[in-house]
């Protein structure tokens, strides 16, 4: 299967692959048997993408989504706030994750030991379990730059070094939580030639959310950049979207995005209205690969999607079969 996904040249060889991977999953995956049953969906009802079920993805928090008898490889957990319940994703070959990100860093950006990457995750170097840091840490190592390497509050030197490598002509990746990016700028001026700037979003309680908008023209003008890239992904897939600028996303050949109704779950919208993020992640093959995310986007006619925010109350709003 790993041939079949990661070798997907078209719409028709996705639909194949997909309606493969949840026969698998529906087979292999008892909690996501589960909801399906109480769907009542089964796979001689599903003959197009659009009838796959889309598991809420709080089911991470609560059971063991997994699709494989093997033994558990890795376990990736998400950052969580003080008190609440972490997601656990149990990935049973982390071959899959592997491939995945490398295949689609090589898809967006082309060969990995071209660029320096520079990463500057403090919140995430700080806990255990971050599936960004197995990705970047991994991609650092694999980029064979001897200036390749993490930062964890050492603003000062992260500064002398993007500097010193953006004057040399080299082709940089900056790599950063968002909050961290902005302290950054504040202390330090920069005007960069060379260096893709990549923010993975959130403020993780350390400072006030800002808009999209607001964040990028923030760092546009503090690193003297056009555009800010942006990548798109979570603890519960294996799998990233990216976007090269305005906050427009997009997938890799394997994963794809959809767009549910806000007042009933179960329905998937026409593209460019908004709604809820259903994303599709054929690398997740031995988890569940059909996630109903709490993020709330807008998808367009060519495949490429905009996050717009969160549900309110996202924990508790959405379907009601998490009794099960």
């Amino acid at each position: 299967m790993q041939n079949q996904i990661f070798n997907i040249q078209s719409q028709s060889d996705f639909t194949q692959a997909a309606l493969a991977v949840f026969k698998h999953q529906f087979t292999n995956n008892r909690v996501y048997r589960s909801f399906c049953d109480l769907l009542y969906v089964h796979p001689s009802d599903v003959k197009k993408v659009e009838d796959i079920p889309f598991l809420p993805i709080q089911f991470f928090k609560s059971r063991e989504v997994v699709s494989s008898l093997d033994e558990i490889q890795q376990t990736f957990t998400s950052s969580g706030t003080t008190g609440s319940v972490t997601s656990n994703h149990h990935v049973t070959d982390v071959t899959w994750y592997e491939k995945s990100y490398l295949k689609g860093f090589e898809h967006f950006y082309g060969n990995i030991e071209e660029y320096t990457i520079l990463a500057l995750l403090p919140n995430y170097l700080e806990r255990t379990g971050s599936s960004l840091v197995y990705m970047v840490d991994d991609l650092i190592k694999r980029s064979q730059k001897p200036d390749s390497g993490f930062y964890l509050n050492n603003l000062d030197a992260l500064a002398e070094k993007l500097t010193t490598l953006d004057k040399k002509g080299e082709k940089v990746l900056l790599i950063g939580v968002s909050f961290a990016l902005l302290d950054l700028v504040e202390k330090h001026q920069f005007s960069l030639q060379n260096t893709i700037v990549m923010e993975t979003g959130g403020m993780k309680g350390r400072r006030k959310e800002l808009i999209r908008a607001e964040l990028h023209k923030i760092l546009c003008e503090g690193f003297g950049v056009t555009e800010i890239h942006s990548e798109y992904g979570m603890t519960e897939l294996l799998s990233q979207g990216y976007s090269k600028g305005n906050g427009v996303f997009n997938c890799p050949p394997w994963m794809k995005i959809l767009t549910r109704d806000t007042e009933d779950p179960l329905t998937i919208q026409n593209n460019g209205k908004t709604g809820g993020i259903n994303v599709i992640d054929l690398a997740n093959y031995n988890s569940c690969s059909f996630i109903a995310t709490q993020d709330l986007g807008k998808v367009y006619n060519d495949g490429s999607f905009e996050i717009i925010g969160r549900f309110d109350n996202s924990d508790i709003r959405g379907c009601n079969l998490m009794v099960l």
